[in-house]
C-alpha cells in the first residue's frame, strides 16, 4: 500500500510546520497555519492509513486518502456537522427530510439507516493555552458525540485528540521564538481522566456523550523527532505523571484506537 503515513511521520510533520510558521511570524503566522489545516491533516491522513492497514477498502473511506474533500455531512439530532473521516457501508444512502427538533424539514441525503452505519472520526490537538480552553473543548467533543448518538444509539464513533505535552508556550509564540512551559502533571491528569471517561462506549441504550474509542495522542514536540508516549512508564520516566498515579493511559492509545474501533462496529453490525 503506498502513499501511507505512519503516525510518528505525521506528528514530525506537525511539528516542522507549526515551528516553522512561529520562527518566520510568530503568532499571527501560526494561527494562519492552523487554519490552512495543513497540520492537522497530517493525522487525518495517519488515521485513513491505519484503517487500509486494518483491510478497509479506499472506497470506503472518506474523503479519499491524500485528500481533504469530501467531508460527509451527517444529521443528528441537532445539527448536521461535516466528519473529519468516515469509513461508510455497503449500504445505499437514502435521501430523507427530517421531521422534527432543530433540523425540522432539513434534508438528510444519507438517511438514517446509512448515518447509523457510518463509522464517524473525529481529531482534534492542543498545542498551547491547554487549561484556557479545555472545558469549551471538552464541552464540544462530547456535545458532538450525544448529537450523533441521540439519532443514531448504534453508531459508532472514533476521537482523536492530540495534546502537546509540554505546551508550546504563547508569550515565546509571539515574539516568534519556540520555547515550552513546563509541564503541569495535575494538568496533565485531568486530561487523562477526562478522555477516559468518554472512551470505551459498550452498548447502545445509554452513554451517548460517550465514544466507541477514543485516542488521546500525547506528544512531546520539544524532542526531535516528535515523542509519542503509548505507556504509563514512559509517563512516569518523563516526570509528566507522578510514579504512585492509578490513571492508565493504555486504552488511549494509538495502537488500539483503529482496531478496537472496528471491532466494535463488527459487533454491531456484522463484519
Amino acid at each position: 500500500m503506498s502513499n501511507l503515513i505512519s503516525i510518528q511521520k505525521a506528528v514530525n510533520n506537525f511539528k516542522t510546520l507549526i515551528e516553522d510558521s512561529i520562527k518566520e511570524g510568530g503568532e499571527d503566522a501560526k494561527q494562519a497555519m492552523i487554519r490552512s489545516s495543513r497540520p492537522i491533516l497530517n493525522l487525518h491522513e495517519a488515521v485513513k492509513s491505519e484503517l487500509r492497514k486494518a483491510g478497509i477498502a479506499k472506497d470506503f473511506i472518506f474523503p479519499p486518502l491524500n485528500s481533504r474533500t469530501p467531508e460527509l455531512k451527517l444529521a443528528g439530532s441537532r445539527k448536521q456537522k461535516k466528519q473529519d473521516v468516515c469509513v461508510v457501508p455497503n449500504h445505499k444512502k437514502a435521501e430523507q427530510i427530517l421531521e422534527e427538533g432543530l433540523l425540522q424539514d432539513i434534508v438528510d441525503e444519507f438517511g438514517e439507516m446509512f448515518t447509523e452505519r457510518t463509522i464517524a472520526i473525529n481529531i482534534r490537538s492542543q498545542i498551547s493555552s491547554i487549561q484556557k480552553n479545555f472545558d469549551t473543548l471538552y464541552e464540544r467533543t462530547t456535545s458532538e458525540a450525544i448529537n450523533l448518538h441521540d439519532r443514531c444509539p448504534k453508531m459508532c464513533m472514533g476521537e482523536v485528540y492530540m495534546i502537546a505535552v509540554p505546551e508550546y508556550d504563547d508569550k515565546a509564540i509571539r515574539q516568534s521564538k519556540v520555547v515550552f512551559k513546563k509541564v503541569s502533571q495535575a494538568l496533565f491528569l485531568k486530561y487523562i481522566k477526562s478522555f477516559q471517561a468518554i472512551n470505551n462506549r459498550k452498548g447502545i441504550e445509554k452513554n451517548f456523550y460517550k465514544y466507541e474509542k477514543v485516542c488521546l495522542l500525547i506528544v512531546d514536540f520539544s524532542k526531535s523527532p516528535a515523542k509519542i508516549y503509548n505507556t504509563n512508564a514512559e509517563l512516569i520516566k518523563d516526570g509528566l505523571i507522578p510514579e504512585d498515579s492509578t490513571v492508565d493511559i493504555s486504552e488511549l492509545s494509538w495502537s488500539k484506537f483503529v482496531p478496537e474501533l472496528l471491532e466494535t462496529y463488527s459487533e454491531r453490525f456484522g463484519k
